[in-house]
């Protein structure tokens, strides 16, 4: 009897290759599943400058999502991480102020868009004002200046110290990549955007 056990016994422990297996797909899955949200779903963002203040500080830690984009253009309003006209390998962040199509222009402090003053809380009164355009000394950035297809207008928050599309032009958008969701940290400073 003691014999047929060790026996039942020795069939139902896993070899050393069931084992290595087992671990292998035990670290692989959860690894590829954070890989895949990361590449495709969500990703961390550390804010590098300050041209987004009030709204995020220097060095937040942010959320954000890369779905929405692959389904619709990014929307006035929205908060968004592109990828630098000017520098290649860099993530910026700013706001989307206008869309294809539309006439920027700015006046008196005030962003008009269409010919409308544009309402921007998120300025919290900084005055916007024409920047001198690096991207193309020969054709600078103008104003009035209609957004070209397939293209947005992106402003920093902090008007008075944000290199954005006064400074570059308007951005592909096919650079926009993600939406800003929330900040979490530091953790005064967790909120939605």
């Amino acid at each position: 009897m003691d014999e047929q056990n060790e026996e039942i016994e020795a069939e139902e422990r896993p070899t050393r290759g069931q084992v290595a297996l087992d671990w292998g797909l035990t670290i692989a899955i959860p690894l590829a599943v954070g890989l895949l949200i990361h590449f495709f779903v969500l990703e961390a963002f550390i804010v590098p400058s300050g041209s987004m203040l009030n709204t995020v500080q220097l060095n937040d830690r942010l959320w954000s999502e890369k779905v929405s984009y692959r389904f619709r253009a990014p929307e006035r309003g929205e908060v968004v991480l592109f990828d630098s006209p000017s520098e290649e390998g860099v993530v910026l962040i700013k706001r989307v102020i206008a869309l294809e199509g539309e006439t920027v222009d700015l006046k008196d402090g005030q962003v008009l868009i269409d010919g409308k003053v544009l309402e921007e809380p998120y300025t919290e009164g900084r005055p916007s004002y024409p920047l001198d355009s690096q991207l193309d000394p020969l054709n600078p950035v103008t104003f009035p200046y209609v957004v070209p297809e397939g293209h947005v207008w992106l402003m920093g928050d902090n008007r008075t110290n944000s290199l954005d599309s006064r400074y570059f032009g308007a951005v592909p958008v096919s650079t926009v990549f993600a939406r800003a969701l929330c900040t979490y940290w530091p953790l005064d400073h967790i909120r939605p955007l």
